[in-house]
C-alpha cells in the first residue's frame, strides 16, 4: 500500500569506514548499485523519495532524485539527515507530514515497512515509530513527524546524537518483523557484510529492471 502522505529518505550521509570510505549505496549488490535494491522496495510503499548524502550530488544523477545535505556540519550522524528530510518536505512537499527514513546500506527493508509503521504509531497514539527484528530496534528505520523538525534541530544544536534518547522524549512505537529466513534489516557495514548480501539475495524478490523509474 502507498502512503501518499509519506516522503521516503534513504540515508546516505554516513562516512562508511568500515566500508573502506566512499558511497555504500553504490557498492553493487547483484549487479547493481546497493541503492537500486533500497528504492526498489521504498519507493512504491510512500509518494515520493529523497536521498540524504553530503558532498557533490551529481554522484546520484542517475536516479533522478533530490538528494538533500545535512544542515549541520562535521558528520552528526542519521539524525541530522532525517533532519533534512524533514526541512525539505517541509519546504518542497508540504503536502508529505510524514517522513520514513531508512539506510542506504539495507537492501531487504520490508514491502510493509511505511504502512506498519503507521500502525504502529497510531496504535500506541505516539508520534513515532522505529523497526525492530530479532530482538533488536533499530532506530535510523523510522517514521517521523515533519511537525517535530524544530524541537530535532534543538536537540542537535544542543549536541544530542543518539536517536532512541531523542525519540523517547515524545514517545516512539515499535513494528517488529521477523528476521527468518532473512532479516529484513540486515545491512552492508563492511566488505563482508556486502558478501553475505549476496548470498541472501536469492531468497528474495530481486530488484526490478525499472527500480529507478519507480523511485521518482
Amino acid at each position: 500500500m502507498t502512503r501518499a502522505d509519506t516522503l521516503g529518505v534513504v540515508l546516505a550521509g554516513g562516512l562508511a569506514r568500515r566500508m573502506g570510505g566512499g558511497d555504500k549505496p553504490l557498492r553493487l549488490l547483484g549487479g547493481v548499485p546497493m541503492l537500486d535494491h533500497v528504492l526498489a522496495r521504498l519507493a512504491p510503499q510512500v509518494a515520493a523519495c529523497t536521498i540524504n548524502a553530503n558532498g557533490d550530488p551529481a554522484r546520484f544523477a542517475v536516479h533522478g532524485l533530490p538528494v538533500v545535505a545535512d544542515g549541520l556540519p562535521d558528520h552528526p550522524g542519521p539524525l541530522a539527515g532525517i533532519l533534512a528530510a524533514l526541512d525539505w518536505a517541509a519546504t518542497d512537499r508540504p503536502d508529505l507530514p510524514w517522513v520514513v527514513s531508512v539506510p542506504g546500506d539495507s537492501p531487504f527493508i520490508p514491502m510493509d515497512l511505511a504502512a506498519r509503521l503507521h500502525a504502529a504509531r497510531a496504535t500506541r497514539g505516539v508520534p513515532l515509530a522505529c523497526a525492530r527484528s530479532g530482538g533488536h530496534a533499530h532506530p535510523p528505520i523510522g517514521l517521523w513527524p515533519v511537525a517535530l523538525r524544530e524541537d530535532l534541530r534543538a536537540a542537535l544544536l544542543a549536541g544530542e546524537r543518539k536517536i532512541d534518547r531523542w525519540t523517547a522524549r515524545h514517545g516512539c512505537a515499535e513494528a517488529t518483523w521477523p528476521d527468518q529466513p532473512v532479516d529484513p534489516f540486515f545491512n552492508a557495514n563492511a566488505p563482508e557484510d556486502l558478501a553475505t548480501a549476496e548470498t541472501l539475495l536469492p531468497l528474495l524478490q530481486t530488484t526490478p529492471p525499472n527500480a529507478i523509474d519507480k523511485a521518482r
